[in-house]
């Protein structure tokens, strides 16, 4: 396409870009259906990704505002136009779909749509999605403008590129799901060997008093003060694993609001104070969300549970001004920098090895790379601990 001006290669590379920086599935799809209706200067665009009944598991719109698409219903099924795009790997592309034999009719809080250009996106023999668009704009004020062949070799060129984006994020989000379930896998192993332990413990203390409460009532206090001490920390291993397996909510609350909450539960299940501060944090792309809370996790994880600290400061700020957010083409964020501060025992830095395996160290540092971060440890014995990863701007 060396006809097309430098601006529209521009944008071209600029659409690209954007789809493969983004790691979610949802952001993916979100990213193809503007940059389609950008590039294409089209009025609508919409992408739909069939599911096995006859349906689409997700629809993304762009151009249709929130109200219209709730009035608008229910998703479409797999009928007609659509249809047609998902069974043949080639473009459509009509003057009014309107027209079209295989037209079925809108809802009727539907817009109104005459041209229209679509085509499958798809890996190989398998269709991942259907591209549609609708509505050409046209410079004159009257007149028609239609889809052009320049536009379907564009539209074309889009899909081949969107068809890697999306299979990239569906091996991310299964790679993290995986990693989601070996990260419960471990937590059930730690709150069964934990909460056994103490249990164990516990049964043995306690049979220890009742053969003492008739010969020895004050040993047999003794024990039952430990039975007591003993039924605090089961307890106390009880609640923490519970907050760790419980699925975050980072979707629906944030970052800030879910670390929030998971700190003062912390706080409450034990004998350490657990404080949280965040100031001037601004949403941050998924990927980036999730990994700065596993990684928060992890190091709270060891300040309670090794180290033995009575104080433990997170803090969750904005990051400095050299986030790469705030250079040209990022979206003026400068990222976030999350510090995990305790006062326990700390470790020797020249063990690293030894303790970056018992500390989850390594787990830390690739969680922070993963999405172009950085992770410090700062600690020396009898001195405590601080963990700071920081994250560009998305």
């Amino acid at each position: 396409m060396s006809h097309r001006p430098s601006s529209g290669l521009a944008a071209v590379s600029s659409a690209l870009l954007a789809m493969n920086r983004q790691m979610e599935v949802r952001d993916v799809l979100k990213t193809i259906v503007a940059s389609a209706r950008e590039l294409l200067d089209a009025e609508y665009a919409a992408l739909g990704v069939p599911d096995d009944h006859g349906g689409f598991a997700q629809f993304v719109v762009d151009g249709i505002s929130e109200e219209q698409w709730r009035a608008i219903g229910p998703l479409p099924r797999q009928h007609g136009i659509l249809a047609a795009m998902l069974a043949k790997a080639e473009p459509e592309r009509l003057a009014d779909v309107r027209q079209d034999p295989r037209f079925g009719g809108w809802p009727a809080a539907h817009p109104e749509m005459s041209d229209f250009i679509g085509l499958p996106v798809r890996d190989g023999d398998e269709t991942l999605a259907a591209l549609f668009l609708a509505n050409k704009r046209c410079p004159r004020p009257t007149g028609r403008c239609g889809f052009t062949e320049d536009d379907e070799e564009l539209l074309a060129l889009l899909a081949q590129h969107a068809a890697i984006a999306l299979t990239n994020a569906r091996l991310y989000e299964r790679s993290r799901e995986l990693t989601i379930a070996e990260e419960r896998s471990r937590l059930a192993h730690e709150l069964h060997d934990a909460v056994s332990q103490k249990l164990f413990s516990l049964r043995l203390t306690a049979q220890a008093a009742a053969a003492l409460v008739d010969r020895d009532p004050g040993r047999a206090k003794d024990e039952l003060q430990q039975v007591a001490a003993l039924a605090a920390e089961a307890a106390d291993e009880l609640r923490a694993a519970v907050v760790e397996l419980r699925p975050a909510a980072l979707d629906e609350d944030g970052l800030v609001h879910t670390l929030r909450t998971q700190i003062q539960v912390m706080d409450r299940a034990h004998t350490a104070r657990v404080t949280f501060d965040s100031t001037g944090v601004r949403a941050l792309p998924a990927a980036q969300e999730e990994a700065v809370l596993r990684v928060a996790q992890e190091a709270l994880h060891n300040a309670l549970r090794h180290s033995g600290a009575q104080l433990v400061t997170v803090s969750l700020t904005r990051g400095g001004p050299g986030g790469t957010g705030s250079g040209p083409g990022g979206t003026g964020g400068a990222g976030a920098r999350l510090t995990v501060t305790d006062d326990g025992t700390g470790f020797d830095p020249g063990t690293v090895r030894r303790a970056g395996r018992h500390l989850g160290l390594v787990s830390m540092r690739d969680r922070a790379a993963g999405v172009g971060g950085t992770l410090t440890v700062t600690s020396a014995p009898g001195h405590g601990t601080t963990i700071e990863m920081e994250v560009p701007g998305g």
